[in-house]
Formats: structure tokens, C-alpha cells, sequence
């Protein structure tokens, strides 16, 4: 159990107006870190920018390094629902910096929610 509690989880949500970070134990229960774009980054519309994520990145690294996190398996999440299914621009660039940050990347695994015929999508304006 020793060796194995030396991974975590990253959980990264990257929709196109913000990107949010959290890094959770093997359980998903406890949470050891967590950031958004708007905590590094002035104006609103650079939140979902990979330089944000990038800098979240980077901050929530030293962090669980400092707990003995030595890897991570990352759960990359979409706005998915009747939204769209890829993720915004801070996805890759956060996987990126964590690797670049001293982290071991495990599994890289996509977790964007898709309906099974649920609600029906918005009307195209047309515009």
C-alpha cells in the first residue's frame, strides 16, 4: 500500500471559459490540491487560456510534490451534455505542464459526460 499512495488523480475540467484543476487521492475522497484559471490569470477571458493552464499546472505540482505525490492519472473532462464533447483549449497544455513539472503521467483518461438521448439541444439562431 506504501508504494501505491505515491499516485493521485488529476481531474482537469477545460471548458472554453475556464479551466479547473483538482487533485484528488486514489479514492477520489480526498482532495490534496485544486486551482482555475481565475486564480492565476487577470482578465476573465484568459481563463481558459493554456498559458493559465499551464500555470495552474505548474503551482498544483510543487504542491503534491511536496506531499510525496510522485504520478498521476489524469481524468480530462469536456462540457460535454448536449454541449460539445472536446475540451477546451487548457486540456493538453495542462497534461503537458504537469509532465514538464516532474510528474509521472499514467493513464490519461476522458471523462466528458454523453447523454443517452437526454434534453434536447438549443435552437441555432442562425446569425
Amino acid at each position: 500500500m506504501a508504494e501505491d499512495s505515491k499516485w493521485a488523480i488529476a481531474h482537469i475540467h477545460a471548458s472554453f471559459n475556464n479551466t479547473i484543476m483538482t487533485i484528488t487521492d486514489q479514492t477520489g475522497a480526498e482532495t490534496l490540491a485544486k486551482s482555475s484559471g481565475g486564480a492565476v490569470v487577470k482578465q476573465n477571458r484568459d481563463e481558459a487560456s493554456p498559458y493559465a493552464a499551464m500555470q495552474m499546472a505548474e503551482q498544483i505540482a510543487e504542491t503534491v510534490q511536496e506531499r510525496g505525490i510522485e504520478g498521476v492519472h489524469v481524468r480530462v473532462r469536456g462540457p460535454g451534455g448536449n454541449l460539445q464533447r472536446n475540451p477546451g483549449p487548457g486540456a493538453q497544455a495542462a497534461i503537458r505542464a504537469l509532465a514538464r513539472a516532474g510528474l509521472e503521467i499514467g493513464r490519461i483518461e476522458d471523462v466528458t459526460p454523453i447523454p443517452h438521448d437526454g434534453t434536447r439541444p438549443p435552437k441555432n439562431s442562425g446569425f
